[in-house]
C-alpha cells in the first residue's frame, strides 16, 4: 500500500486520484487565502514513455504521451503534480495538495486518507482488469538459436 506521507508515493496517488477530489481539497486549502506562488504554470506537454521489453529487460521508448505538470509554493512548501492528459485545473490542484501535505496543513489527514483510498481503488481496478484480460495472454518461446 502506498503511503501518502512519502512524497514519491504521493506523486503516484495524486496521479491516480479523481481530479474533482483534488480540486475540492485545493479549493478548501485556498479558502483561507494562504500565500501561493505558481512556479510552473500547468501546461500540457509531451513526455517520452519508457518501458522494458520483456525478453531481455532492456528499456525502450514506447512513444510520447500527453501530461500536464504544475508546481507551486504554498506557505513556504513546494508542491508538484503531473496528471495524465490535458488537465490544467487538476494538475494545479494536485500541486496544491502536495504542498499542503508536505506542510502538514490542517487538512493533511483528510487528504492522505482520500489519496490512499484512491490508490487502493486504482490498484483494485487494475487487478480486476488484469484478471479479465489474463486469458488472452500469449506465451512466446525465444527462438534466437533456431534462426
Amino acid at each position: 500500500m502506498d503511503n501518502a506521507y512519502d512524497r514519491n508515493d504521493r506523486f503516484e496517488l495524486i496521479a491516480a486520484c479523481d481530479g474533482e477530489t483534488l480540486a475540492g481539497f485545493a479549493d478548501e486549502i485556498l479558502a483561507a487565502e494562504p500565500p501561493l506562488r505558481v512556479l510552473q504554470e500547468p501546461r500540457p506537454q509531451l513526455v517520452m514513455q519508457q518501458v522494458r521489453e520483456p525478453v531481455e529487460g532492456r528499456p525502450f521508448n514506447l512513444g510520447e504521451v500527453v501530461v500536464t505538470p504544475a508546481e507551486v509554493r504554498l506557505d513556504g512548501e513546494e508542491g508538484f503534480a503531473m496528471r495524465p492528459g490535458k488537465a490544467e485545473r487538476h494538475a494545479l490542484s494536485g500541486a496544491i495538495v502536495d504542498a499542503a501535505v508536505a506542510g502538514d496543513h490542517s487538512l493533511a489527514g483528510d487528504i492522505v486518507t482520500d489519496l490512499e483510498a484512491a490508490g487502493e481503488a486504482f490498484e483494485r481496478e487494475r487487478r480486476e482488469t488484469w484478471t479479465r484480460s489474463r486469458h488472452t495472454t500469449v506465451d512466446f518461446d525465444v527462438m534466437e538459436d533456431e534462426l
